[in-house]
């Protein structure tokens, strides 16, 4: 057991996820794409090629038509087709699905935490796939009938590196203000996004992004918790000449994503250095959150830092079964990481978080797995005699 954890901690308490109910199989996907290209065999080509090596198997959306037939998906138009749904209608979709996937999340994350709506001192809410006001914290307090004086953060169209920034932003709120109690609440819509194929950049973008929401409970553990992740310190940081290489931006048919292959290369580049800053003269830890933003990524990562495969497991699990979920997906690695730990009945043990975003941004943070604060206790009051 690890002996540096105390009745201070601050820890991620409960977890939730919520899942769209409409499933898209990769191939099928793939090939409905594909049909809209045949007048681009190259493209055709190259759609089948990418959906099926990235890594992603199945994903998860809103829209139903991406089940249906290529003249029924307007999201994927044929031919010289022009009735592509505009960013309004993608936000008026946006604003009528996050609610409902947001609040499965959080009663999910809060019944896992073994606390009352009531308890919640601070809320923040993470997306950058959609916007409007009153926006989704209001209707969150609302509908859990919250305090209408719950502090409420925003943290909007900020990408992948997202929803970790919100657990460090969580984590530093109760740092300050002792005894809070912090809801963050992630909704990411990507498929809402998906853009007019026009060149190999677009079928890259569209090859691996799903929908999801996702909810944690930050606060201070008590003697009912078990399997929580204590949070240890992080930063983010701006990776050197990387600018262009990630850029999300609001266009006439929802926004529009650039993506560049250098990517994986950049991180592999730097991240060994930030790693060995936030990590000291520590060993490396067991365990290995990483966003999933792509099977390049992971790959990346798992090369410069002499990883094991069953380190990555959890990153590619989730890149297989739902896809890059932008701010959400570090949420579903770290809970699929939880939930695998508490099942093999482990000790305590050590473990790093990263996530990515535009900027290029690196977001890292170390954390812990702690089976049960009694265990803690129980070994400061050996230690006391």
């Amino acid at each position: 057991m690890n002996s540096k954890h105390s009745l201070n901690d601050i820890a991620i308490l409960g977890m939730g996820t919520a899942l769209p109910v409409h499933k898209v199989a990769q191939p099928d996907i793939a090939e409905l794409i594909a049909s809209s290209l045949l007048d681009r065999p190259d493209l055709a080509r190259f759609a089948k090629r990418i959906f099926k090596s990235c890594g992603v198997e199945t994903r998860y959306t809103v829209e139903p038509s991406y089940l249906g037939t290529l003249e029924e998906c307007r999201y994927i138009p044929l031919g010289e087709q022009t009735d592509i749904p505009t960013t309004r209608e993608r936000m008026d979709t946006y604003q009528r699905e996050a609610l409902p996937l947001a609040i499965r999340a959080a009663e999910e994350a809060m019944q896992d935490a073994q606390i009352s709506p009531e308890a919640i001192t601070h809320m923040i809410t993470v997306s950058c796939t959609g916007q409007y006001l009153p926006g989704l914290d209001v209707q969150l307090i609302q509908h859990f009938g919250l305090s209408a004086r719950v502090n409420r953060l925003p943290l909007i169209f900020q990408g992948c590196a997202a929803g970790l920034k919100a657990i460090q932003m969580a984590r530093d709120v109760v740092q300050g203000a002792p005894g809070s109690q912090v809801l963050v609440v992630c909704v990411e819509l990507c498929t809402l996004h998906f853009q007019p194929v026009q060149d190999r950049e677009a079928l890259f973008a569209a090859s691996f992004f799903g929908d999801a929401a996702s909810a944690s409970i930050v606060g201070t553990p008590e003697a009912q918790h078990r399997d929580y992740l204590s949070l240890g310190t992080g930063y983010s940081v701006l990776l050197p000449d990387s600018t262009e290489d990630m850029t999300w931006k609001v266009a006439d048919y929802g926004y529009d994503l650039h993506l560049s292959p250098r990517i994986p290369k950049l991180l592999g580049n730097h991240l060994q250095e930030e790693l060995s800053l936030l990590l000291q003269s520590e060993q490396l830890p067991e365990l290995w959150a990483i966003h999933p933003g792509g099977r390049g990524i992971v790959d990346s990562v798992q090369e410069v830092m002499n990883l094991k495969s069953e380190q990555t497991k959890y990153s590619r699990d989730v890149l297989r079964d739902y896809g890059n979920l932008s701010s959400n997906t570090i949420l579903f690695v770290l809970q699929a990481m939880r939930m695998d730990m508490k099942k093999q009945e482990q000790s305590s043990t050590e473990g790093v978080a990263m996530a990515f975003g535009p900027g290029l941004t690196a977001e890292l943070m170390k954390f812990t797995y702690v089976p049960a604060l009694t265990s803690v206790m129980e070994e400061q009051d050996h230690v006391l005699l």
